[in-house]
């Protein structure tokens, strides 16, 4: 690794999973043994806030004290911090106060003065938190910019006008405390694209450079793309627009409870390799933690050693997995199992990933729509997945209990991932002697095996993380385990002649996106049930 360039990763502490402090110290020997010495911290409102009472209220936000200690333990280590933040949308958590002005429900409501006060305190408290003067301020994805609540006060004006807006104000800000501000550059490329991020070589709207102010770092972010050539168009676009570019890949630990290590590390060589030919030497690796943060973060350590490895320059697979090995004292193709809960059902074209090991346990087994993804006979993987899960944990003191929590969640879908599909079907043919054998084995075995994964998950999430956060986590597979037993009370019922039908199976499975194949569907709340959680 060249002395000048900078690696780095951003770890996701906004999904209600805040690392607690002695994990995050742990997670920073690490990352700096790797070669890493840059640290994101992504906290959308978990950081306090001087005088902002509600600001992380009971979201297990970091303290101005931890914060102080974190910046000082992982300078020890050469690793630069450099808070991660949202100015502008992705700040969702907040709006429940009421105490703050709001565009739309996740945007803050740019003009306001009350909006840059608050700023104001971000950066105010951070500068006296961490040594560094960059900060990263988002500014991604405000789609609905200017069509909410600003629209009726000021009236109408396009996303890129109030966006230049309120960049310059935040400039503002951020020379009063002098930092140097990164922003994810979509928004500057969406607006002439008709929405679009990731477009061919195309000449910048000169407007567009000129408005993008001295101290402020573009950061072009790509997680999904394998082809050197999309990397290659966007680095060129970005070079345009400024030379000091950073480039944010990412590990994929934001499917579920486990990862994707094989996406990202096909998807990783051509973005460095792009980054190398246009002179980006600043890199660092997103750990995002949609939709709940499941995901353990040392289960990407094999993606983060793998991308280590090729910014130094070393290709060479069996090198890296011999390297591995001496890190990690555990074999790369062990880490790699953890991957396994998704390959299940996999489309022909395998370029896009899929996560079944969340929808699956989500689905319900009367009104699961997405069964239609369900094939038939590849739930005996799950047995397999599990006992090569667990034989590889024990390879490990350190980590085995992040391969118990995989290997768990194979054991609950050994019998869930079919469940559905197997009750409709013995429903339809009046099968009653099949429906009584599922609710006394199957239904059985789902229960007993969700509460084991249960607990070792809630073991996981214990020693990384602060309890907040958690109780979400209880709420959504406590309610699996009552409908689970509800079901199976109905089933029985049925069989036994004390009810007369079970109205929802006889509802038909209509296609969703594809048939008996896995799609990727990353979202508890619409998987559960068509209805919606919170109706109007």
């Amino acid at each position: 690794m060249k002395k000048k360039t900078t690696l780095g990763i951003m770890l996701d502490l906004s999904r209600n999973a805040v690392m607690n402090l002695d994990n995050l110290k742990n997670y920073i020997r690490i990352i700096s043994k790797m070669g890493y010495n840059c640290l994101f911290l992504y906290t959308e409102d978990t950081y306090e806030i001087e005088g902002e009472a509600y600001f992380g209220y009971l979201r297990g936000r970091y303290s101005v004290q931890e914060m102080r200690e974190i910046d000082v333990f992982a300078r020890g280590l050469g690793v630069e911090v450099i808070p991660c933040i949202q100015t502008l949308a992705h700040l969702t958590a907040i709006n429940r106060w009421q105490q703050y002005s709001m565009d739309t429900p996740d945007i803050l409501m740019v003009d306001d003065e009350s909006t840059y006060e608050l700023i104001d305190k971000m950066f105010k408290t951070l500068s006296e938190c961490f040594e560094t003067r960059r900060l990263h301020v988002g500014m991604d994805e405000a789609h609905m910019l200017g069509r909410g609540k600003h629209l009726d006060k000021y009236g109408y004006e396009t996303v890129d006008v109030i966006m230049k807006r309120h960049l310059a104000r935040v400039c503002e800000i951020a020379k009063k405390y002098s930092y140097d501000i990164m922003i994810w550059s979509d928004m500057y490329f969406r607006p002439w694209n008709n929405g679009e991020y990731f477009i061919e070589k195309k000449n910048v709207p000169e407007e567009y450079i000129k408005a993008l102010p001295d101290n402020v770092i573009p950061v072009y972010w790509d997680y999904y793309s394998d082809d050197y050539n999309n990397y290659d168009n966007m680095f060129y676009n970005h070079k345009q627009l400024s030379d000091k570019t950073w480039f944010a890949g990412g590990a994929w630990t934001w499917g579920g409870f486990v990862p994707h290590n094989a996406v990202s590390i096909k998807c990783t060589p051509p973005a460095i390799a792009a980054a190398r030919k246009h002179g980006v030497d600043s890199i660092f690796i997103t750990m995002w933690g949609d939709n709940g943060s499941e995901c353990s973060k040392y289960s990407a350590l094999p993606t983060l050693f793998f991308i280590a490895e090729h910014v130094r320059g070393n290709t060479d697979m069996e090198l890296i997995k011999k390297r591995f090995k001496a890190r990690f004292g555990i074999e790369f193709d062990d880490f790699m199992l953890l991957d396994k809960p998704n390959d299940i059902a996999l489309p022909e074209d395998t370029s896009s990933p899929v996560n079944p090991s969340k929808y699956m346990l989500y689905s319900d087994p009367f009104v699961g729509f997405l069964d239609s993804t369900v094939k038939l006979g590849e739930e005996a993987k799950y047995t397999e997945y599990s006992a090569l899960i667990k034989a590889a944990g024990k390879k490990t003191r350190k980590y085995g209990y992040v391969f118990d929590t995989a290997a768990k969640l194979c054991d609950v879908l050994a019998d869930k991932y079919e469940l559905g599909v197997k009750t409709r079907a013995a429903y339809r043919v009046g099968d009653r002697a099949e429906l009584l054998r599922l609710a006394r084995e199957e239904y059985s075995r789902v229960e007993s095996n969700l509460r084991a994964f249960i607990k070792t998950f809630e073991k996981q999430w214990m020693l990384e993380n602060k309890p907040f956060g958690f109780e979400v986590q209880h709420q959504r597979l406590g309610g699996q385990l009552v409908r689970i037993s509800a079901c199976k009370k109905r089933i029985s019922d049925y069989a036994n002649g004390k009810i007369d039908s079970i109205p929802e199976l006889e509802e038909n499975i209509l296609t969703f996106r594809k048939d008996c194949e896995s799609i990727y569907y990353n979202d508890y709340a619409r998987t559960c049930s068509p209805c919606p959680s919170h109706p109007s």
